[in-house]
């Protein structure tokens, strides 16, 4: 089997670098690539400005409060983009308004999820993802 293609798209390096530990530790085989902001997700989406000859990811786990552009842009330019819009979108985020949950949603996320700020509970809720989106749901083939 293929490694699953995950695109993190996070400007956090604490979260990145926890992200990566957990991710590396799963059950299931993955390649993990990171991007820092709205910005570089929708080149790397787009396989342009050097993110030339890229995997298309299986899944994507985006942060909302991003610099350059913001998550809820990322999430609508994938969602309404014929060749993106089946790739499963979580939401990490620390955000628990209640608008941003409902925006969210109405952009068509998968899942939304709040990132918890103790790091015990953050370590929790990436292995839940990992289980969950890598060895539970059958994700779409490229």
């Amino acid at each position: 089997m293929r490694p699953i293609e995950i695109l993190l798209v996070e400007d956090s390096p604490g979260d990145v670098r926890l992200t990566q530990e957990v991710l590396k530790e799963g059950k299931v085989t993955n390649n993990l690539t990171v991007v820092k902001n709205g910005e570089d997700a929708l080149h790397y989406l787009a396989q342009s400005n050097g993110y030339h000859n890229v995997a298309k990811p299986d899944l994507i786990l985006l942060d909302l409060n991003l610099p350059k552009k913001d998550g809820r842009e990322v999430l609508k330019q994938i969602k309404t983009n014929d060749r993106l819009r089946t790739i499963p979108v979580v939401v990490l985020t620390t955000s628990k308004d209640s608008e941003d949950v409902a925006q969210v949603y109405d952009l068509n996320a998968n899942c939304y999820v709040v990132k918890p700020l103790n790091l015990e509970q953050f370590v929790q809720v990436i292995e839940s993802i990992d289980t969950f989106w890598l060895s539970v749901v059958t994700l779409p083939q490229q």
